[in-house]
């Protein structure tokens, strides 16, 4: 029997250990600081208006949407050039389509990348099909350069399968 209780805190404990993981950055040593959270995208309707709210995961359940945001902060006293933050996408989330093409993806764990409009999936024994969100195991974004101090965030958006 499916245990829909045990399955939420399993997911909730496997994200914010992902979270907690840095993202895998290229720089030089300490020149820029790394911080990744998942917010719960929790959709609240009130006097007819609806708007999002984003609030830390204490339960998830498949269907749930979700934030993942990388800060990063520039800290040294010189401009960091070319920088590039790749993060995996957690198996128990989805990529939701809606902005992917914003930033670079990965279908094969990170060996290959482009937008996701321009990959497409091979299996053995079957033909070519366009990615789809669900294929994506890694996003990475390409930072041309952070100026000393500069901050700002990189995010993107999943739904809990």
């Amino acid at each position: 029997m499916f245990d829909m209780r045990k399955f939420s805190r399993n997911v909730v404990t496997a994200l914010v250990v992902l979270a907690a993981t840095p993202a895998l950055a290229l720089a030089a040593p300490g020149a820029v600081s790394l911080e990744s959270s998942i917010k719960l995208d929790k959709v609240v309707t009130e006097k007819g208006q609806t708007h999002h709210e984003y609030v830390a995961p204490q339960k998830v359940v498949p269907g749930n949407h979700l934030l993942f945001v990388t800060s990063y902060r520039n800290t040294g006293d010189k401009p960091v050039d070319h920088f590039v933050v790749t993060n995996p996408v957690p198996s128990p989330v989805a990529l939701e389509s809606a902005g992917a093409d914003n930033f670079d993806v990965s279908i094969d764990g990170g060996k290959t990348w482009g937008k996701l409009s321009q990959l497409s999936v091979t299996k053995p024994g079957a033909s070519a099909r366009a990615a789809e969100a669900a294929d994506v195991t890694h996003v990475r974004w390409v930072i041309p350069v952070i100026a000393p101090g500069a901050a700002g965030t990189l995010e993107y958006h999943a739904v809990v399968r």
